[in-house]
């Protein structure tokens, strides 16, 4: 039985911390093949998420709260918030469709989000990502994702 302890969540949370890319996570399924994909994310303030969408066939991403806090936005095609989702204590899961752009951000430190999904796992192509949102690593990336924790529905993403 693998049992995760709040002990390595704080630890987690303490990689992510400090990689430069201040996310860490730790992969609960035992292979890339595995058909059901379950890790722990933990991600810090500052970190990009460029918006996405799994475009496979029931390519759906489930994310559970498990400390700190995060935003879970969904886009249409333009860019424009269709849905804001805050996961923390009071509202710990959120359910992203397949085909769905959708980004998340962490609104705290320490934040851990359990990730659940279909495998096996494949990176994301080009087409992937949203075309309206920059690569990761740039001025413009750094500012979206600040934008991401204050952004409400109806607001459309910065160019």
């Amino acid at each position: 039985m693998r049992t995760v302890t709040r002990a390595e969540l704080a630890a987690l949370a303490a990689a992510a911390r400090g990689a430069p890319r201040l996310r860490h996570n730790l992969n609960l399924h035992p292979e890339l093949a595995d058909p059901v994909q379950r890790l722990l994310n933990a991600f810090e303030p500052g970190t990009y998420v460029r918006p996405h969408r799994h475009t496979a066939s029931g390519k759906w991403e489930l994310f559970v709260w498990l400390a700190g806090r995060a935003v879970v936005l969904g886009f249409n095609d333009d860019g424009v918030v269709t849905e804001r989702v805050e996961l923390d204590a009071a509202t710990p899961l959120a359910e992203i469709p397949a085909g769905c752009w959708h980004t998340l951000a962490a609104l705290e430190p320490g934040t851990v989000l359990l990730e659940v999904k279909p495998g096996p796992y494949a990176p994301l192509i080009a087409e992937g990502f949203a075309p309206w949102a920059p690569v990761d690593g740039t001025p413009q990336a750094a500012a979206l994702e600040q934008w991401f924790r204050q952004a409400r529905v109806g607001a459309r993403a910065p160019r």
